[in-house]
C-alpha cells in the first residue's frame, strides 16, 4: 500500500505517537500529548471540548455535582478556580456537597484516613467516614448550629428557590471566612461572590434540608420553590440560546443532579412548547453504566430522544468512565492552562429577567401549543376510531 493510499485513508485520524513522559511535563501536555486511548482518551477528547467548544464565544456552561467531591477538597482544589475563572455559570448540586463545603468555609478540620478503618472504633471515638476522609462529630453538630443560626434570620422567613437561598448562606459563610482570614475556601461563598446561582434539585436530601425541616418545628416560614427552581433552570438556557449563545453541561457523576440539569431542554420543547434542539455540548465524567440503569435516559445518544441534546452535536459530546476524583483535577489543570479567564455572567443578579424572559415566551407560544396538542389528540382519537370500525 502506497503512503498516499494508506494517508488517505487514515486522514480523519492522526497518528499515535505519544511524547515520552518527562519530570516536567505539565498536566494540559501529559493529557494532550500522553492519553491517548481508552479512558485516557476520552479524557484528552473531554478537555478538549471543554477548552475549544464549550468555553470560547461565551458560551454558557451548567456544571452538575454528585457524589462526595467537598469532603474530598474538590471545591478547594478544582470548583472554586474554576468558578473564579469564569469557566462555570451556574451549578446544580446535591445538598451533601453543599453542606460539607460549609466544613471548609468554616475553617473545620477534615483528615485524610483509610478506608479500611475499624468503624465500629470510629464510632466509638466519635469519628465520621466518608470512605477515606475522617472529622470529629462535632464538626457535624457545628456545621448544624451554623444552618440553625443563619436561617433564624429574617431574610429567610419566606419561600425562595434554591439559588436564593444558597446566595444568602453564601452571604455568611463568605462574611465568617473573612473573620477568619480564610481565601477561596468555600464554593457557596464563592459562588456568591461571583453571582453564580446555585440549584439543589432535592433539598430535603441532605443535612440542610434536615436542619430546615428541623426549624419548621420551630415556626420557620422557610420553604424551597422548586417550581420557581425549574423554571429558573430552563430560563438560564432558554437565554442562553435566545441571546446566541451555546448551552453546555459538564456533568460530574450522575444522580438526581445530572437529570435536573438535562430535564431543562425538555422544559422548554416538550412542556413549554417552545421550539429549541437541545444543549449544544454534553461533557459527562461517570463511571455508571447504562445497561444497569446508572445511566439510562442520560448517554448522550438517549439523551438526543428526550430532546435534552441537540442531534446535530452528538459527535461533540464526550462521556469519559472514571470517577471525578481523578478527571476533574486534570480538566481543571487543563483549561486554565489552556483558555484566558472569562467575566462572571452573574446570572444570579439577572435571576428575575431571565425568568421572565422564559415566562414570556411561554405565554406567547402556550396557545400554539396548545392547538398543535388538539390537533394531534383529535387525530389520534380519529386514528382510534378507524382501527375500531375495522
Amino acid at each position: 500500500m502506497s503512503q498516499h493510499t494508506l494517508s488517505k485513508k487514515f486522514a480523519a485520524y492522526p497518528r499515535l505517537n505519544p511524547l515520552g513522559v518527562g519530570c516536567d511535563i505539565t498536566a494540559a501536555d501529559l493529557i494532550d500529548e500522553v492519553m491517548l486511548a481508552y479512558n485516557g482518551g476520552r479524557l484528552r477528547e473531554a478537555a478538549q471540548l471543554l477548552a475549544r467548544k464549550m468555553l470560547p464565544d461565551d458560551g454558557v456552561i451548567g456544571m452538575s455535582l454528585t457524589g462526595a467531591l467537598t469532603p474530598a477538597g474538590l471545591g478547594k482544589s478544582c470548583l472554586i478556580p474554576l468558578m473564579k475563572a469564569g469557566f462555570v455559570d451556574w451549578i446544580v448540586s446535591t445538598g451533601a456537597n453543599l453542606y460539607h463545603d460549609l466544613h471548609f468555609g468554616l475553617d473545620m478540620q477534615l483528615h485524610s484516613g483509610s478506608p479500611f478503618l475499624d468503624d465500629v472504633v470510629l464510632h466509638e471515638e466519635g469519628v465520621i467516614r466518608i470512605y477515606d476522609v475522617l472529622f470529629d462529630y462535632n464538626v457535624l453538630l457545628d456545621t448544624d448550629l451554623f444552618v440553625r443560626e443563619v436561617i433564624q434570620g429574617p431574610e429567610f422567613q419566606r419561600t425562595m428557590g434554591t439559588d436564593e437561598f444558597h446566595y444568602l448562606l453564601g452571604k455568611y459563610v463568605s462574611q465568617r471566612g473573612k473573620k477568619l482570614g480564610l481565601k477561596d475556601s468555600s464554593v457557596l461563598a464563592t459562588a456568591y461572590e461571583c453571582g453564580i446561582p446555585i440549584f439543589t434539585s432535592s433539598p430535603g436530601d441532605s443535612s440542610i434540608g434536615m436542619n430546615i425541616a428541623a426549624m419548621a418545628l420551630r415556626d420557620s416560614k422557610l420553604l424551597m420553590d422548586v417550581n420557581r427552581d425549574v423554571n429558573q433552570t430552563a430560563g438560564i438556557v432558554y437565554h442562553a440560546k435566545s441571546t446566541g449563545h451555546t448551552s453546555s453541561v459538564f456533568i460530574c457523576g450522575g444522580g438526581s443532579p445530572k437529570n435536573f440539569m438535562l430535564q431543562t431542554e425538555p422544559q422548554i420543547q416538550e412542556v413549554m412548547g417552545i421550539k429549541a434542539k437541545g444543549h449544544d455540548y454534553f461533557l459527562q465524567v461517570t463511571d455508571a453504566r447504562p445497561d444497569t440503569g446508572g445511566l439510562s435516559g442520560a448517554t448522550p445518544a438517549e439523551a438526543v430522544s428526550w430532546g435534552k441534546v441537540d442531534p446535530d452535536k452528538l459527535p461533540d459530546s464526550v462521556v469519559c468512565y472514571t470517577d471525578s476524583t481523578i478527571a476533574l483535577p486534570l480538566l481543571t489543570a487543563y483549561v486554565l492552562s489552556r483558555v484566558k479567564p472569562r467575566p462572571q455572567k452573574r446570572f444570579y443578579d439577572k435571576r428575575d429577567e431571565i425568568l421572565e424572559g422564559v415566562r414570556s415566551k411561554y405565554l406567547k407560544t402556550g396557545t400554539v401549543s396548545k392547538i398543535l396538542t388538539s390537533r394531534k389528540m383529535a387525530k389520534r382519537s380519529s386514528s382510534v376510531g378507524l382501527k375500531k370500525k375495522k
